[in-house]
């Protein structure tokens, strides 16, 4: 059974954000002075006192206005109590009860759904606490806390679990975690929405839309996989304000956490040199790699260009030249369902065991066929190897001179091994040791 889902909601700058971290125990959302930095709906899953459940942060809920990226925010947290089994209405305990928080308000006596009523701000519980005009909402008896303090937190977290439905735990199978990461505009989240088959994050043509990493589970044929959307990466010379310097922060800790990264190229653009550095944070982190080319739909290239831009892509990112290539439009869904099958190729590889023997083959033959080069009169003598990790395939190689293995013949046992057993997908890992007699 799925996790009671608990969502916090309110008018801009109440403080949903802080009191979403506190809760989690760690800055998972972007908090800042501005209003309006959330955006879209930030699920993670926790639990208090023993009892587990998924927290939304959603962005502030504005009724009456005309700008166009504030109603989506609006709707993003419209549908996050939708979702949710309990909602916690935040507002704020030093400006008092506004208009705003009227609106709210309404739109979750219409809801029908459970509300505590949070009061956030209450810095000093020694003095009288400003929470008296809040039972004009009509939403029962006004919680005070100071979400930045952890000031009563640990009361609301009591009352939540009190009110959330009673599940039955079952283990939940282990997800296969997708960070889609690329620069700015190339379709990131176009691409999440369009493999969810909703607007599950905000899409605009302003850079910067996308604040913090958005986590959305689904599943597919048996499968599960949780779609990280990320981001923007943009060259540090670019990245002026805070807000997005923190983003930028999320988006390198979403790659860490991933098991893939979805490294999402423009079409018309090609490879540029900050494609290659953000390929790079894949590379180093060790994460399985899928290049999806996005906004094919607006090229018509034949099947001989289709070659020529794929050798393009492997030229300027030799250095996972491991990663599949795929053109896909998230505007017209082509090559979507293959991008997904993909997924799971490059799963089956990431986690790929290598019997041992066959390893210690494999590197005989090598080895046979071309010789490592003496240096300084030494030459190389392998003596064991064994696999001692998954995810990527990590090799462990005892040999007479860990220094007389050169970059050079590091790589020529990858290739290999990769002849042999594909490893599509996945970088691979040799950690030469020394055997001490």
């Amino acid at each position: 059974m799925t996790k009671p889902v608990v969502a916090i909601v309110g008018r801009p700058n109440v403080g949903k954000s802080t009191l979403f971290n506190r809760i989690l125990g760690q800055r998972t959302a972007v908090v800042h002075p501005q209003a309006g930095v959330t955006r879209d709906r930030l699920y993670r899953d926790t639990e208090w006192g023993g009892h587990h459940f998924t927290l939304v942060d959603t962005g502030g809920i504005e009724s009456k206005t005309e700008e166009p990226m504030a109603a989506r925010v609006a709707a993003q947290a419209r549908q996050a109590i939708v979702e949710a089994d309990l909602v916690l209405f935040l507002v704020d305990g030093r400006t008092g009860l506004l208009p705003e928080d009227y609106q709210v308000a309404e739109i979750l006596r219409r809801s029908g759904k459970p509300v505590i009523l949070v009061v956030n701000k209450v810095d000093d519980f020694a003095k009288p606490l400003p929470t008296a005009e809040f039972y004009a909402l009509g939403l029962g008896e006004p919680v005070p806390i100071s979400a930045a303090e952890g000031l009563n937190t640990g009361d609301l977290l009591d009352m939540v679990i009190a009110r959330l439905p009673a599940v039955t735990a079952v283990p939940e199978a282990e997800a296969v975690r997708i960070a889609v990461i690329g620069r700015p505009n190339v379709g990131k989240s176009s691409l999440v929405n369009a493999l969810l088959g909703e607007e599950r994050v905000i899409v605009s043509d302003l850079p910067g839309t996308t604040r913090d990493a958005i986590d959305t589970r689904f599943c597919r044929g048996g499968g599960e996989y949780v779609l990280i959307d990320t981001a923007g990466i943009r060259r540090k010379a670019k990245i002026r304000a805070s807000i997005e310097r923190y983003s930028v922060l999320r988006a390198a800790k979403a790659v860490q956490r991933a098991d893939v990264a979805l490294l999402v190229l423009d079409a018309a653009e090609g490879v540029t040199n900050q494609d290659q550095k953000i390929a790079g944070l894949a590379e180093e982190a060790g994460k399985a790699v899928i290049i999806a080319v996005n906004k094919w739909d607006l090229l018509t290239p034949d099947k001989v260009s289709v070659a020529r831009y794929r050798e393009g892509i492997r030229d300027e990112l030799r250095f996972i030249g491991y990663a599949p290539v795929l053109f896909v439009s998230a505007r017209t869904g082509q090559g979507l369902e293959k991008l997904l099958d993909t997924v799971d190729a490059v799963m089956a590889q990431y986690r790929r065991q290598i019997p041992t023997r066959s390893l210690n083959q494999i590197v005989h033959d090598a080895l046979m066929v071309t010789p490592p080069p003496a240096q300084k009169g030494k030459r190389l003598k392998f003596l064991y190897g064994t696999q001692v990790a998954t995810g990527p395939p990590t090799f462990l190689m005892f040999v007479n001179d860990p220094g007389l293995v050169s970059q050079g013949y590091r790589r020529y046992l990858e290739n290999q091994l990769r002849q042999v057993y594909g490893l599509t997908g996945t970088p691979v890992r040799f950690v030469f040791r020394r055997r001490e007699q």
